[in-house]
C-alpha cells in the first residue's frame, strides 16, 4: 500500500516510529514532514498530505500531532478526505468499516506507542464494509456541493 505521512513538531517522534513500522511491513511510505521538533504549523504539512490522498496519488494517509484534533480538522477541509481521529483499536476499525476513512489522525500526547501502532495496523487491515454505509460516505464526499 502507498501511504503518505505528515506531522507537526508535536507528532514528529510518532511519525518517525509509524513510518519505520510501515516500511518494515513492506508499505511504500512518503514523509511530507515536518523533519524536526522545531515548532511548525500543522496545516502546512497536513494540507499537502490530504491533497495527495484526495488526488489518488496515495492509497491512504496518516497525520500526527499532539492530540490529533487539529490534524484531523485540517485534513477534512480537503474534498474527498475522510480523516478519522482514532484513540483505540475499535475506533480505528469502525472508521474503516463504516466511514471508509482514507486518512488516520493520531495524538502523540494522548496515545501510547504500543496503542498507536496497534491502531495503525487495525486501520490498515480493516476493509470498508460497504452496504448501508455507501450512501452515507457518498454524502460525505458531496458535502459543500449543495
Amino acid at each position: 500500500m502507498q501511504i503518505v505521512i505528515a506531522s507537526d513538531h508535536a507528532g514528529y517522534r510518532y511519525k518517525m516510529m509509524v513510518s519505520d513500522y510501515l516500511r518494515q511491513r513492506s508499505h511504500k511510505v512518503d514523509d511530507l514532514g515536518t523533519q524536526s521538533l522545531e515548532p511548525v504549523d500543522y496545516p502546512d504539512f497536513v494540507f499537502p498530505a490530504a491533497r495527495a490522498v484526495a488526488s489518488g496519488q496515495y492509497d491512504r494517509g496518516i497525520v500526527i500531532g499532539a492530540s490529533g484534533n487539529g490534524e484531523a480538522m485540517a485534513a477534512n477541509k480537503i474534498r474527498g478526505i475522510r480523516c478519522a481521529l482514532c484513540w483505540d483499536e475499535e475506533s480505528a476499525k469502525l472508521s474503516r468499516l463504516h466511514n471508509d476513512a482514507n486518512m488516520l489522525s493520531l495524538g502523540e500526547r494522548l496515545t501510547s506507542e504500543d496503542m498507536a501502532l496497534r491502531i495503525v495496523q487495525v486501520w490498515l487491515d480493516t476493509a470498508f464494509e460497504g452496504g448501508r454505509h455507501i450512501a452515507r460516505v457518498a454524502k460525505l464526499n458531496r458535502a459543500g456541493e449543495e
